[in-house]
């Protein structure tokens, strides 16, 4: 088996696997096609099959798939002091014998095609513009200190104009948020966050449901979310969403010896 970079030619080996599973491969697809110039793909292989890949992002984001035997190969092409790792259930071992664990925790893909949808809309809905992103990094970084404490107000709102970001508004101040960027094959619900004291009122099911009827006018909806956070699971539940493919995910720094 050897690690090959697909900048080497072998672009056609990488197509030819993720294509018949595109929802497990998102971010390879995604990252590769939108911002090619900060990401990099390599594949395990086994003469022309492909055991594993690996996808490095904007040096710190890491997405492993494959066998043990691939991802621990794979892993050798990641030099990175600090990163963002998903690997494939059973491989985390794999993971921590180069990187410390900060975090981690097991992750769900949740997908929802058109026709399966349960779309409940009972709360006023609004479109956020760039001018809320202050005040939506501040309700990532209460709602989840962990996961999006380095959220940054600037870079988010940036980030808003190639998105879809939906919430709702109580007493003043935005409640509930959620965003998705809207991709031909697939799109991600990447943010759903209700600030404390507004939660158990079904905000989050009306914003998902709204991000998701959004999503099913061109393509498949997916979203991600920890195995132990139940709320959230019930609520991308209750709209429709079923389990896709599970993973481990790591926020860890290199062991340097």
């Amino acid at each position: 088996m050897k690690a090959v970079s697909i900048e080497d030619g072998d672009e056609h080996l990488f197509w030819d696997h993720v294509n018949p599973d595109p929802l497990d491969y998102y971010f390879f697809i995604v990252d590769l096609k939108q911002r090619r110039e900060q990401t990099k793909v390599f594949l395990a292989l086994e003469g022309d099959t492909i055991e594993g890949l690996a996808l490095l992002y904007s040096d710190y984001i890491v997405q492993l798939r494959g066998s043990r035997k691939a991802v621990e190969m794979l892993l050798e092409q990641v030099t990175l002091d600090k990163a963002e790792i998903q690997c494939p259930l059973g491989c985390q071992d794999i993971v921590l014998r180069r990187y410390r664990a900060l975090s981690m925790a097991e992750m769900i893909l949740m997908q929802l095609r058109r026709g399966e949808e349960n779309i409940q809309i009972k709360h006023e809905i609004t479109r956020l513009t760039p001018e809320d992103a202050e005040e939506i990094a501040a309700i990532l970084k209460e709602v989840d200190p962990v996961w999006w404490g380095d959220v940054q107000a600037e870079k988010f709102k940036q980030s808003m104009e190639t998105a879809v970001v939906l919430g709702m508004r109580q007493e003043g101040k935005i409640a509930c948020v959620g965003s998705t960027r809207l991709v031909d094959f697939a799109s991600n619900i990447g943010i759903i966050a209700t600030r404390k004291e507004y939660r158990n009122r079904g905000y989050a099911t009306s914003v998902t449901s709204a991000l998701t009827k959004e999503i099913l006018k061109t393509s498949t909806a997916i979203i991600h979310v920890l195995s132990h956070n139940a709320p959230a699971i019930k609520v991308y539940s209750r709209v429709g969403f079923k389990p896709h493919k599970r993973y481990v995910f790591i926020k860890g720094e290199k062991i340097t010896t």
